[in-house]
């Protein structure tokens, strides 16, 4: 999980990279900024997992879905932060900072059906 992560963060440096190339320091953060909407929240839970497993007792599949909910939640809140505070905002990066950031697990896909 934590693999992921670090997959996902790359994944969202390219995307912001790319994005400042198109569409300069604008286009760049706001992409950067979607892609952490993403990536922070799969963090906090892919460590609250970690430290479950770490317990004499393991991982409780209830703690599963709670830390699910959590992740949602906090997602939906990082996006409506991102949309208050920062006004040069450019919606067309930001959503697709984040659709990058969720979707590059599909890479480790491809690489382990080889």
């Amino acid at each position: 999980m934590l693999r992921l992560v670090s997959l996902q963060m790359m994944a969202t440096v390219v995307a912001g990279v790319i994005a400042g190339l198109l569409g300069g320091w604008s286009a760049m953060f706001s992409a950067v900024l979607g892609g952490l909407c993403c990536v922070v929240p799969n963090g906090v839970m892919a460590l609250r997992l970690f430290a479950g497993t770490q317990k004499p007792g393991g991982a409780n599949p209830a703690t599963f879905f709670i830390w699910e909910f959590v992740k949602i939640a906090l997602t939906l809140a990082l996006l409506v932060l991102v949309a208050r505070v920062y006004h040069d905002l450019n919606w067309l990066a930001l959503l697709v900072g984040f659709i990058v950031a969720l979707k590059s697990y599909i890479i480790l896909l491809f690489r382990h059906s080889q």
